[in-house]
């Protein structure tokens, strides 16, 4: 699904050459400037200023498995940096959030509210960016998954066929068929299922939560205290909450949310007749059909959550005295949308890649991701495009515990998920502030060829609207990390290539020299350096040392 993060459930509810008289683009990025830190992992309790910038600590400082932000700006301290445009291309973004309205890219060439084209880039009034998946009016609409819509359309082509009446030429199709058809009907039961689980738990909670406020005459109470009730007015399930220390309340809460995702996907993103398509006004399957869309790139209090959470780790502004200090300075935030309520479309998403780079962004983060993707195709040819410009794209591996070297995951760079087509993708898991066996996010996908590096992303504390904060984790949240990273990199040492920051990232990742439990098993153990293909965690003070022997030499 698009916007794949983490709820407190546990649920999963994203060569240009260089004017240089050195001409660094010809200059091999030199391969081993990791670092392995052996410490003990931090015993001490954190506190909650500590977790909400655990990301960005030093390692062989805080024993704190975070990114050493404040090391790298300690290294860059007598340089002036370049401004970078990065775009995020995501849900909606609040772009008046207190601690990034600062730092929003904003189109020189166009003239607000005048309806007209003014730059002639095929975008009226795209102040701030652009919004693909809304109509002229603004309106923008929930969507089904890839999936369904796939589904839906040969279901409606072989649904009423046996297998003798197809012929030679579309059994291939038809086999695919059946493959998609059994995916989609166990994926929509499983939907079907939670829900009228989460609403059933909910509804016995909530009865026997009231009950006992009521016996007991206080609305919060302890586990003693509801011992006291007579036996036949406990409830078991409430009993087991209360003998965890749980919060009734917000275990209600979290129940709510559970509720609310799983509704969406069985009356929205796994319903085969929902169209949220038709307020765009395009055809989908057109690539060349592109005058569609709005240039509202904020959106509603729900579909900025996601994309202004990712936009604060990247790019909230940094020593303001205001919330949480984003990863880049120099940087300017570009808002691009193409991820609604469910799968984004190949289209969107290979014309909202066009349209960041064709207006300048340097990096592009793309925090979501989907497992079929029936023109994949146009993806690849605006990833090559992105290449022959220049600009790096930094994308979240996924939150489902798969090794994507086996699993589709799109978009990606390696059609056969070996051979990249393009270098200039950096694919980012997700790692917990535990420095030991439980350092991996149990969430995020992995893969020794196709994930590049791991990066902060459990417990991520960040922008969210309306001048609000909010700590979420997935994937999508250490996407934005290697972004910053990445256009840091970029504002100090612009003679780089993007190809050559990818593997400057890459080849300066922090070691982890133990084995971890994998992501998605019942506890098999394995190397770190096998779930991809650095082996290790940004370090952006490697990074920007690897990058200046890389400029200057030593």
């Amino acid at each position: 699904m698009a916007k794949k993060f983490i709820l407190g459930l546990g649920l999963v509810l994203t060569l240009a050459s260089c004017n240089t008289s050195k001409s660094i683009h010809k200059i091999a990025v030199p391969t081993d400037n990791s670092t392995t830190i052996n410490i003990p992992a931090k015993q001490a309790e954190m506190s909650e200023a500590e977790i909400q910038k655990w990301p960005q600590a030093d390692l062989a400082t805080d024993s704190i498995p975070g990114m050493s932000i404040d090391k790298a700006y300690d290294f860059v301290s007598d340089k002036e940096g370049t401004i970078v445009i990065v775009a995020v291309i995501d849900s909606g973004i609040d772009i008046n959030h207190e601690d990034l309205k600062d730092n929003i890219w904003t189109n020189s060439g166009e003239i607000a509210g005048n309806g007209i084209d003014d730059d002639k880039n095929g975008y009226i009034d795209d102040i701030y960016g652009w919004n693909f998946f809304g109509s002229a009016e603004g309106d923008a609409s929930p969507e089904q998954l890839e999936i369904t819509r796939i589904y839906k359309k040969l279901n409606t082509k072989y649904g009423d066929l046996s297998e003798d009446q197809i012929s030679k030429k579309d059994k291939p199709e038809y086999d695919y068929y059946n493959k998609v058809a059994k995916d989609f009907n166990e994926k929509y039961e499983v939907a079907v299922n939670n829900l009228a689980n989460y609403e059933q738990a909910k509804k016995v909670l909530t009865e026997n939560d009231l009950k006992a406020q009521t016996k007991l005459n206080k609305q919060n109470y302890t586990i003693e205290e509801y011992k006291t009730l007579p036996e036949e007015d406990q409830n078991p399930y409430l009993m087991s909450i209360l003998s965890d220390e749980g919060d009734v309340q917000e275990i209600l809460g979290w129940m709510g949310d559970a509720i609310e995702y799983f509704s969406g996907q069985v009356n929205l993103n796994y319903n085969v007749d929902f169209d949220g398509r038709s307020v765009t006004g395009d055809d989908v399957n057109d690539i060349k059909d592109v005058v569609y869309g709005n240039a509202y790139v904020v959106g509603s209090l729900e579909e900025e959550m996601h994309g202004t959470h990712v936009s604060g780790i990247a790019l909230a502004t940094r020593n303001n005295g205001v919330g949480m200090n984003g990863v880049a300075k120099n940087a300017k935030l570009m808002a691009v949308r193409a991820v609604p309520d469910g799968d984004e479309y190949d289209k969107d998403v290979a014309l909202a890649i066009r349209y960041a780079v064709d207006n300048g962004a340097k990096v592009i983060n793309m925090s979501f991701g989907k497992s079929y993707s029936p023109n994949a195709e146009w993806v690849y040819d605006a990833i090559k495009y992105a290449e022959k410009k220049d600009v790096l794209l930094v994308h979240a591996a996924g939150n489902d515990g798969k090794n994507i070297d086996k699993n589709d995951n799109f978009p990606t760079d390696a059609p056969d998920k070996i051979k990249e087509i393009a270098d200039n993708v950096i694919t980012v898991g997700a790692i917990t502030r535990a420095y030991n066996e439980n350092i991996v996010s149990v969430f995020s996908n992995y893969g020794k060829k196709n994930v590049d590096i791991f990066a902060p992303g459990s417990e991520i504390y960040s922008t969210v609207p309306n001048n609000e904060y909010k700590s979420i984790q997935g994937t999508s949240m250490a996407s934005p990390e290697v972004a910053g990273v990445a256009a840091l990199v970029r504002s100090y040492y612009p003679e780089l290539s993007a190809s050559q920051v990818k593997h400057i990232l890459i080849n300066s990742a922090t070691k982890i020299p133990f084995e971890v439990i994998l992501p998605g098993s019942e506890g098999t153990m394995v190397s770190f350096d096998q779930l991809s293909v650095s082996g290790g965690v940004l370090n952006a003070y490697n990074a920007l040392v690897l990058a200046d022997k890389m400029v200057n030499g030593q």
